[in-house]
């Protein structure tokens, strides 16, 4: 069974890069309204698109791409508790 991402990227760059396109996209879309006029608008979709959603979850995605595999998770009898992954490096 492959395991649950939720908003997080296959590395950091790769994150870093869809963050960039997504927010230069929206400030674009934006900053050359008053050169293109509404046509500019159409970027908005694209970054969008790019932070696969909402600016707020390309930051949880962020924070998910940071600390994947190095904490856990473990729910027994209905309590959780979250530990450091076995091998993983304190910063």
């Amino acid at each position: 069974m492959a395991e649950d991402r939720g908003f997080a990227s296959a590395s950091l760059p790769r994150h870093l890069l869809r963050g960039a396109a997504g927010f230069g996209a929206l400030i674009g879309s934006v900053a050359l309204l008053p050169a293109l006029g509404p046509v500019s608008l159409m970027l908005v979709p694209a970054g969008l698109l790019a932070l696969r959603g909402c600016p707020t979850c390309w930051a949880i995605g962020l924070v998910q791409t940071i600390s994947r595999g190095r904490l856990r998770r473990r729910c027994v009898d209905g309590r959780c508790e979250l530990t450091r992954a076995p091998g993983s490096r304190t910063g």
